[in-house]
């Protein structure tokens, strides 16, 4: 949010005349931002804008009047969310606890090329993922990650 200038937008048709303002326009829309201030503060001009990412986020904005001497209105607005986050419960391998050395063995006992003799490249792909993926399963233990306590999505 903030002050903008940008006097010459008119942001009901998502147009204006000046270079300067269809960059600032075009950088709002490349990054799908929403204008959510629909009544003009200064001379009919919206130069004050809230912008959010996502519909919904920000409501009940408001028009406060002037600070002090100031030609800005104060906008007051709340940023609304949903009581509780939805926490992720997917499970991701445990890397640090594999045990790589039954990995390796497991794998290195399979004759690959009579596992693979004569088979196309899809064929000898699959042949090849499903005993990795078994062999995983002996050798990666799982663990649920959830987005609680970090920044970073699972």
């Amino acid at each position: 949010m903030g002050d903008f200038n940008h006097p010459d937008i008119c942001w009901r048709d998502n147009a204006t005349e000046r270079k300067q303002s269809r960059k600032f326009l075009e950088c709002v829309d490349d990054n799908f931002l929403l204008q959510v201030i629909e009544e003009p503060m200064r001379r009919g001009a919206m130069l004050d804008l809230v912008l959010t990412n996502k519909e919904g986020l920000v409501g009940d904005v408001k028009l406060k009047g002037s600070l002090g001497c100031s030609d800005h209105e104060m906008v007051e607005f709340r940023i609304l969310r949903a009581a509780r986050r939805a926490h992720s419960k997917l499970t991701n391998l445990d890397f640090r606890r594999a045990d790589f050395g039954l990995l390796r063995d497991l794998l290195g006992r399979i004759p690959w090329d009579k596992a693979l003799e004569g088979r196309g490249a899809q064929d000898s792909w699959l042949i090849f993922k499903g005993h990795l993926l078994q062999a995983q399963e002996r050798c990666i233990p799982t663990k649920r990650k959830s987005s609680k306590n970090t920044k970073r999505p699972p």
